[in-house]
């Protein structure tokens, strides 16, 4: 996975050691933070689990992954690029998956610019690789996350179900 560099964080990925495993954990133990994430939102409720997690998102070298976001070395959140999955029957037949961006803070890291510095860093790498449209989706309360999607450059194309087999806030981005 490749490391990305902003002026303030460093984007790189997740690791094994223990600094890395406790931050996740830390992070993703919060509803605060998971609440947003998936269909059925979740926290991680052991140590093992993020350590699973860690672990899977550092070995990615698709060119897709799930970096943390490093703040003078702490991770302080995660930013992801990755194929996003259709709802059940919304694709035509032969369509290409789309690619979405996605990011998740400590709250100590919240209303800093962690987020749109490491998504818009995630946004020109996408660009580099010829990825031609990058999308977003948010739960529809999520209006931090739909923030940081128009500060990044997002256009909002309103709620659709075209993903994760829910309702959300679909948000895109021509990289082409």
């Amino acid at each position: 996975m490749k490391t990305l560099v902003t002026p303030r964080l460093e984007l790189s990925a997740w690791t094994d050691a223990d600094a890395d495993v406790d931050a996740l954990f830390d992070i993703y133990s919060r509803w605060e933070v998971a609440r947003y994430l998936g269909t059925n939102p979740a926290v991680l409720t052991s140590r093992d689990q993020a350590a699973r997690a860690s672990s899977r998102w550092g070995t990615r070298d698709d060119g897709f992954g799930v970096w943390a976001i490093r703040d003078g070395g702490a991770a302080v959140g995660s930013v992801l690029l990755q194929p996003i999955p259709w709802s059940e029957g919304a694709a035509p037949e032969g369509t290409p998956e789309d690619v979405e961006i996605g990011w998740h803070l400590h709250p100590d890291a919240w209303g800093r610019g962690f987020a749109s510095e490491a998504a818009s860093a995630v946004l020109e790498y996408a660009r580099e690789r010829g990825i031609p449209r990058v999308v977003a989706v948010t739960y529809p309360e999520n209006t931090a996350s739909q923030r940081v999607c128009e500060r990044i450059g997002m256009t909002a194309l309103g709620t659709s179900t075209r993903y994760y087999d829910m309702a959300a806030e679909l948000f895109e981005i021509d990289l082409g």
